[in-house]
């Protein structure tokens, strides 16, 4: 049951004696209706902890759910190739590999006045430095191991991160002899591609007109690619399947076809098993060092982060779109990251935390045992591979590896050609600058994301049309569609429950004023989700009155009290604005939302992104849950309901109410801006991408909905901007331009009156003028101090 007894009504007014007489004031401790609340935590703490609880129970269970995501077709080798066509593509788009490739004129090797491409050569090949062309305005740049003799297969080799291509083989130290692969792919006959991978170095992380950060390249460029639905992952697989583009023009030149491989060590292992998923040409697939369960991914750093992959792909479900290829599995060590690089004297330390170990035994067989079910309904069980040497923690290229990986590309393991040990490539005086290189990939992928991010207004007004719209009547025949596709792509929905949740309503006073008494409640949502605040009751309400009620939202690290308290910085930033409304005569109840503690909650984020959910997918339906409540209520009127937020308030103005048609207002304060340039945009100060607030990225937010969008989503209801020219949120340009776009589409729908800005000179705070009287307007609520 959602709603209190009918009996309430004569239990309030029994026990509030006071709203018939206007006498001294004798609210019971909890409200009728309700049992007492005797939370011993802050209520914070016991929400977050619930959330948390819930999003790791969905990863943990995140494999029994995936089957229904697939439907193979085990009948031929082409039937379950075409049954999988679906998922490999949807697996693309969410890695981000979707642009299209350049055709590029084949590898490029860097030969100038000055020094040749061979830097290295033995025997059995040579080592040119190449570049190749990948996206408009985006290359590889690596190396080649071009064997003297016969080739035999082509191979993309991928190290670490850590790794740079020349470490890779051994032309400068850090890399065990046994992991350096390409070496003895060469030295096999094997044509093979080294690139240079985005490290988790950190010096080009900044930009030099506002500050310079400690997060890894990696993460600098996953932030602003996650909000345009791009990623450094897709970027790199795009690396891969453009060497691979390349090796079918020397095979056409050539005019035969030779076998194409991956292989990767660590970060490189991961983009080889992206890559093999992604694209059919590759026959053959190492992975070193990467497979294992993946429901831990978020403990992992943060560029690792991909939306809404475990709802479909956890390793066993990507190793099964190798299939029928070959996959070779090799559980071995590789770099360990304990965190991101420590912050150097006058950098900005803003990176996310984020480990990666050896994977153990047991995780990778577990997972192994998974995926090994799809080959052998394909009648292919030997192409699928298990190495595991000892306890899993020796260096990567054991020989069983590579045998099972030359075996799936056609190429024997001629031990008579294998070089000795202790051979590397003598170098030959020319100079690869591994820097300079790194730099030059960080800028072509950053530029690269910035021209997606300048073109996506563009993008989104050609699907959402709002010209288009002339009347309310038009809207509403697709705004419910569009707002559908705005929850499940942008914010995420999470599943029904199985049954329904009574409301299990716990209050208890926490506030006795003269002029309005405050009661903390706390209520069941989905099962360890609550919803909670403070609400506020007049004290001069009347038997049988119903009153309008104002949700007045907190900010960042915030709680319920900080909008009613007169004290210290939250009053210059709340100025008691829920205090100042209830003193209006209206209902005021200020939630508590999960945004608080720091990396308690910011892992929250992390923990749903894989099942395709985000902050707001919990806070969704804790404001639906209170809503039902309120209206419950026999003093309120669940016709009057409005919101009101700053800051993180503001954020949930437009993620909210327009999900939550009973609230019949929304205003953002200190908040609204052009949102998607703030998450991206790499040039500028108020930018997010420099900034510790990892959780605040929404995955391709850039082609779904901005801030403009997002309010559309409130028409015909009506919506309001607060905003003070001193806001370090956003410059007022940005926030005059985004708003303009709402304001002519609320206009041309001819109801203009109903949307408003209110600019003021101030900072980030609660102005309350044009906002109160947008107000009491809406809610058909005189002014007391009007009479």
């Amino acid at each position: 049951m959602r709603y209190l007894s009918p009996l309430f009504v004569v239990a309030l007014f029994v026990s509030f004696p006071s709203l018939v007489l206007a006498q001294a004031l004798e609210f019971p401790e909890q409200l009728p209706g309700t049992t007492a609340l005797e939370l011993t935590v802050p209520l914070d703490e016991h929400m977050v902890a619930g959330i948390d609880r819930y999003a790791l129970n969905a990863l943990a269970q995140s494999p029994e759910l995936r089957p229904a995501k697939w439907n193979y077709d085990f009948s031929s080798h082409a039937a379950f190739i075409e049954s999988i066509k679906d998922n490999r593509r949807r697996f693309k788009t969410i890695i981000g590999a979707v642009d299209p490739r350049v055709a590029g004129p084949g590898f490029e090797l860097l030969t100038t006045t000055e020094n040749t491409s061979v830097i290295a050569e033995c025997p059995q090949f040579k080592v040119h430095v190449v570049r190749w062309q990948v996206l408009d305005g985006m290359t590889a740049a690596g190396l080649l191991l071009q064997p003297t003799g016969d080739i035999k297969a082509r191979v993309v080799a991928l190290p670490d991160a850590d790794w740079t291509p020349e470490m890779f083989i051994g032309l400068t130290p850090g890399v065990p002899k046994s992991a350096q692969i390409p070496l003895k792919l060469a030295a096999s006959g094997v044509q093979v591609v080294i690139p240079t991978l985005m490290s988790r170095e950190s010096d080009f992380s900044g930009h030099p007109k506002v500050f310079y950060t400690n997060q890894p390249h990696r993460e600098y460029i996953y932030r602003m690619a996650f909000e345009m639905g791009r990623h450094v992952i897709g970027y790199e697989v795009q690396k891969v399947m453009a060497a691979v583009d390349q090796f079918e023009r020397l095979d056409k030149q050539e005019h035969r076809i030779l076998p194409i491989g991956v292989v990767g060590v660590g970060e490189g292992a991961l983009l080889a098993f992206f890559s093999g998923a992604a694209d059919y040409r590759i026959k053959a697939t190492w992975v070193a060092g990467y497979f294992q369960q993946r429901e831990n991914v978020w403990q992992e750093p943060i560029y690792r982060n991909v939306w809404s992959q475990l709802t479909e792909f956890g390793d066993a479900e990507i190793a099964g779109m190798i299939a029928p290829r070959t996959c070779v599995i090799e559980a071995c060590s590789v770099p360990v990251v304990d965190g991101p690089p420590k912050a150097k004297p006058g950098i900005r330390a803003s990176a996310a935390p984020g480990v990666i170990n050896i994977a153990s035994p047991e995780s990778v067989r577990a997972e192994y045992a998974r995926a090994a079910p799809v080959f052998e309904k394909l009648g292919l069980k030997q192409n699928l591979s298990l190495v595991i040497k000892g306890d899993g923690t020796e260096p990567a290229g054991s020989d069983q590896a590579r045998q099972q990986f030359l075996f799936g590309l056609r190429v024997k393991m001629n031990k008579k050609r294998l070089p000795p040990v202790e051979l590397t490539p003598v170098a030959s005086g020319v100079v690869v600058d591994p820097t300079a290189r790194q730099e030059q990939q960080f800028n072509e992928m950053n530029e690269f994301t910035q021209e997606v991010l300048n073109r996506s207004s563009r993008y989104r007004d050609e699907e959402w049309q709002p010209s288009k719209y002339k009347s309310v009547e038009a809207w509403e025949k697709v705004s419910d569609q569009l707002r559908a596709k705005v929850y499940d792509e942008l914010i995420g929905r999470l599943p029904e429950p199985a049954k329904p949740v009574p409301l299990n309503v716990k209050t208890r006073k926490v506030i006795q004023h003269a002029d309005y008494q405050g009661y903390e409640v706390m209520l069941d949502v989905m099962p360890e989700i609550v919803a909670g605040g403070i609400l506020l009751i007049p004290n001069d309400l009347k038997p049988g009155e119903q009153r309008p009620v104002v949700v007045c939202q907190h900010g960042l690290e915030g709680t319920p009290k900080d909008t009613i308290t007169h004290e210290g910085r939250m009053f210059r930033a709340y100025k008691a604005f829920s205090e100042q409304l209830v003193k209006k005569g209206l209902i005021v109840y200020a939630p508590q939302n999960p945004y608080r503690g720091f990396d308690r909650f910011r892992t929250l984020q992390r923990k749903s992104n894989p099942m395709q959910r985000s902050l707001f997918s919990y806070i969704i339906p804790q404001h639906e849950s209170t809503l039902a409540w309120l209206d419950s209520l026999p003093f309120v009127d669940g016709k009057r309901i409005g919101f009101y937020g700053l800051s993180y308030g503001g954020k949930t103005a437009v993620r909210v109410p327009p999900f939550v048609k009973q609230y019949v207002f929304s205003i953002c304060s200190g908040d609204f801006n052009e949102w998607v340039r703030k998450n991206a945009d790499s040039a500028h100060r108020y930018s997010y991408v420099f900034h510790g607030e990892y959780e605040i990225f929404e995955w391709n937010m850039g082609h779904v909905a901005n801030y403009a969008e997002l309010s559309y989503l409130m028409a015909p209801r009506a919506f309001m901007v607060e905003r003070g020219h001193n806001d370090g949120v956003a410059p007022d340009e940005w926030v005059a331009a985004e708003y303009a776009k709402v304001r002519r589409f609320y206009v041309q729908m001819g109801i203009g009156d109903r949307t408003e800005i209110e600019y003021f000179d101030g900072p980030h705070t609660i102005n309350g003028k044009d906002t109160f009287a947008f107000i009491l307007r809406n809610l058909n609520w005189p002014d007391p101090g009007q009479k």
